[in-house]
């Protein structure tokens, strides 16, 4: 009892300090000097440029760093949904024979930015890690097109694979989906929209650091706004961008947390990472509650010290945290679909 009684103030005091950290967390150190260069860097915050300057933003950081892009190989597919045309961009594991099993890619960027070019050293990592093949689906931008448009076109080629996979050289009954930031969002609601129309048959979603909701009205939103990499401002503008309409917003093809848990029953299990820096961090842990409240298997780990998108910065690809957030998303991926 006497060891008990002087660990006690210890405890009480380590509990404190757990308790402040997390009131106040800090970037992880090389997170602070890439969040310091863009403060240093005194450009106009995204949402004040044209989608086109916004894009060259993104591919200029994505291009300011060498990365390891070996190991893969990459091939063109054009598929007809709708009557229209949708590229998709195939990633292999490099010199493996056979159908493989496959996962969808949608990219993140807020709807409005993005492209193969800036996801595919985080496509690479996830295609290397899983032995498994990525579909990288090119779906029209906003603000050229608008909420639904995006979102079909994601289920459009996703049930394309999982119906002519032997076209690409996969297994389409050994099928996820995955994506980060809104990409995380599509692949969560192409997950529902599998489920609404019985099919396709999904294994499993990763779902990296997601959109799930349009409110704005979390802890993480008001702490994080400003400062650490994608704000508040930056949302409101790619939300608005999406669809500035309060009844598509809504919808749950949009803000997938509406949900209800019988929507939400039986979808396939799921990885939700967050970032514990972001904006959209309580957004995407509350998804992920939901989802294991309606009885679906998932796995939720937020990494504390990182911001939105790490596992998508190049200049942030080799930290510690993003690397052990690559192997476990690939570790899931393998798992599930093998």
């Amino acid at each position: 009892m006497k060891h008990l009684s002087k660990a006690v103030p210890a405890m009480i005091a380590l509990s404190v300090g757990a308790t402040m950290a997390a009131a106040n967390p800090v970037p992880e150190h090389q997170t602070q000097a890439f969040l310091s260069a863009l403060a240093a860097g005194g450009g106009k915050p995204l949402e004040q440029l044209s989608p086109q300057e916004a894009r060259a933003v993104l591919t200029g950081a994505q291009k300011s760093v060498q990365v390891d892009m070996s190991g893969i190989e990459v091939s063109d597919k054009t598929i007809m949904a709708d009557g229209k045309a949708i590229k998709l961009t195939v990633v292999r594991p490099q010199k493996v024979k056979g159908p493989l099993p496959v996962f969808m890619f949608f990219h993140g960027g807020g709807w409005v930015l993005g492209d193969y070019p800036t996801h595919a050293r985080l496509i690479r990592d996830l295609v290397v890690a899983s032995g498994a093949v990525a579909v990288y689906v090119d779906y029209t931008p906003s603000p050229e097109a608008h909420y639904p448009t995006a979102i079909n076109q994601a289920y459009a080629a996703t049930k394309w694979v999982a119906e002519h996979g032997q076209e690409i050289n996969v297994d389409g009954k050994r099928l996820a989906v995955a994506g980060n930031s809104v990409g995380g969002n599509m692949a969560a609601v192409v997950s529902l929209m599998a489920k609404e129309k019985a099919t396709p048959k999904l294994r499993f979603q990763l779902l990296l650091w997601p959109v799930t909701d349009s409110s704005f009205d979390t802890d993480s939103y008001r702490q994080f706004a400003e400062g650490h990499f994608l704000t508040r401002n930056m949302m409101t503008w790619f939300w608005d961008s999406y669809t500035a309409d309060p009844n598509e917003r809504a919808q749950i093809h949009a803000s997938p947390l509406k949900a209800s848990l019988d929507q939400l029953e039986g979808l396939p299990p799921a990885l939700v990472q967050t970032a514990g820096l972001d904006v959209l961090r309580d957004e995407g842990e509350a998804y992920a509650r939901k989802l294991d409240a309606a009885g679906v298997e998932v796995t939720a780990v937020r990494y504390n010290g990182m911001i939105h998108d790490y596992g998508l910065l190049n200049p942030l690809s080799q930290v510690p945290e993003v690397k052990a957030a690559m192997r476990q998303a690939g570790a899931e991926l393998k798992a599930h679909l093998n």
